[in-house]
């Protein structure tokens, strides 16, 4: 009983001051949700272009009213839900690239949230603490390249990334040439790799 008046009134609320969705709200309130209870179309998704969030009649279960936003605009050029969820769970591979020093990123957090059963969140990391919608929600290039391994920029870049997208960092700006090897440059060379790979010298590119 209390649990229906709190979602009534929780329901109220967001009419009045709509918020963005929350992972972690929903996940404490419903411990019986898994990844596949509201985003199920992902077992048969083989499009980038196919729209994967929840039906709208999965969310009026509990919500008199809600409007759901069509998914943002990603950088990618295609994407196959369907083939990857039957390689399993891959956060061991992730893991492992972790602990051999293959991760082309930073780790930061990362590991803590490998050892879980769930194989949507291998990829989909943290969605437990994830207030609102986020890029950290989802998979990170580094996470990609774990095995998809094969760096040639910019060759490699259009197989997964659509042609023309965005994908210089902000930092390389037109004299990014002549400003990048300067010594005052505090360039964090870590970043890098993650494009350019770990063995690229300055004659791949000069």
């Amino acid at each position: 009983m209390k649990f229906a008046l709190f979602l009534a009134m929780a329901s109220a609320a967001a009419a009045q001051n709509p918020r963005p969705f929350s992972h972690e709200l929903h996940l404490k309130l419903a411990a019986k949700f898994t990844c596949l209870s509201c985003h199920s179309s992902v077992q048969t998704s083989t499009r980038l272009e196919d729209n994967n969030l929840p039906a709208q009649a999965i969310c009026l279960g509990c919500h008199k009213d809600v409007k759901i936003d069509p998914p943002a605009p990603t950088i990618l050029a295609r994407f196959n839900h369907q083939k990857h969820l039957t390689l399993g769970n891959i956060a061991s591979v992730i893991r492992g690239a972790i602990d051999s020093k293959a991760y082309l990123s930073p780790t930061g957090d990362i590991r803590r949230h490998l050892d879980g059963g769930n194989a949507c969140a291998a990829c989909h990391r943290g969605m437990e603490d994830s207030p609102a919608p986020a890029k950290t929600d989802f998979p990170q290039m580094a996470d990609c390249l774990v095995c998809h391994n094969k760096i040639d920029p910019p060759f490699s870049c259009e197989f997964c990334h659509a042609k023309g997208a965005a994908l210089k960092p902000a930092s390389h700006r037109k004299d990014f040439i002549d400003s990048h090897n300067r010594k005052d440059a505090s360039l964090d060379k870590s970043t890098c790799a993650v494009c350019h790979g770990r063995k690229f010298t300055c004659l791949g590119c000069h």
